[in-house]
């Protein structure tokens, strides 16, 4: 039976990750200074945070079904629908969008792992946050904006890529770098963002299925119930959230996330390292 401890820490960290994973503001930041503040930081923790990241990518799959199907089972939707349009979103996108991060990640992977630590999600934060506000800066100097993910072209979909690798600095956020760089590039926030959610989902389970494949030791069967409860957590907090910042992104300001991870910074600084000196 799970530890009613256990269960508590799964339930908040489930819902930490399912609401943040999507927004700019870095659910793994959040993971990491939640888990510091518990005292939830060993390797099973490390572990636990990285299945429950399946579930908010499971939520991402569900929400944009019909548009994956078609990515993998384009020539069938070719064949029988008149009106595709072979320059849309296809698999070419998605695959030199991940490619950066792909590369950069192997080669990194190991000095990644080492930043897990508050003081990096602090200064990450303050980046993140400065990134996010100058993008907004950026966005109101293009005169015509994509407002369709399916003209989204090869080199936008690369140069949101490369922003993407930004996400490998713990805290930086996934959502935060790729959107940032679609803004860069003229595409609105919302086709930016649906961007970033179908990018979420090779990118994260192809990072997720490595590092369980390092870990799954950790996974004993005491400790299942907790990574099952996580999971479905994710899952149903992080389906909401997607419609909540699609919603959002059409009435609010990046700048108000960049405050936001501003205001965590500074509460990371006081509660996190100036209290462990």
């Amino acid at each position: 039976m799970i530890h009613i401890y256990h269960f508590n820490i799964a339930i908040i960290l489930g819902i930490i990750e399912g609401f943040t994973e999507f927004l700019p503001i870095s659910s793994t930041g959040h993971m990491i200074i939640i888990g510091s503040i518990l005292g939830f930081q060993d390797n099973n923790a490390n572990t636990f945070e990285i299945v429950i990241q399946l579930g908010s990518i499971l939520a991402v799959v569900v929400k944009y079904r019909y548009i994956l199907l078609k990515l993998i089972n384009i020539n069938m939707i070719r064949n029988h629908n008149k009106e595709f349009n072979e320059n849309s979103l296809n698999l070419f996108h998605i695959l030199i969008g991940i490619l950066p991060v792909t590369l950069l990640g192997f080669l990194l992977h190991n000095q990644v792992k080492t930043m897990f630590k508050p003081i990096n999600v602090m200064y990450a934060m303050i980046f993140g946050g400065l990134l996010l506000i100058t993008a907004e800066y950026i966005k109101n100097k293009y005169l015509k904006q994509i407002m369709n993910i399916n003209l989204i072209t090869y080199r936008q979909a690369f140069i949101v890529g490369c922003f993407q690798c930004l996400a490998l600095w713990p805290g930086f956020s996934r959502s935060g770098a790729t959107i940032s760089g679609g803004m860069f590039m003229g595409i609105s926030r919302y086709a930016a963002s649906e961007f970033s959610f179908i990018l979420a989902v090779p990118t994260i389970i192809g990072a997720t299925c490595l590092e369980l494949y390092k870990n799954i030791s950790f996974i004993t069967l005491q400790e299942l119930p907790m990574f099952i409860i996580g999971f479905i957590s994710a899952f149903i907090v992080a389906l909401v959230s997607i419609d909540i910042l699609l919603n959002l992104i059409k009435h609010v300001s990046f700048v108000v996330f960049a405050i936001y991870r501003f205001i965590i910074a500074l509460a990371v600084y006081f509660i996190c390292i100036l209290h462990v000196h």
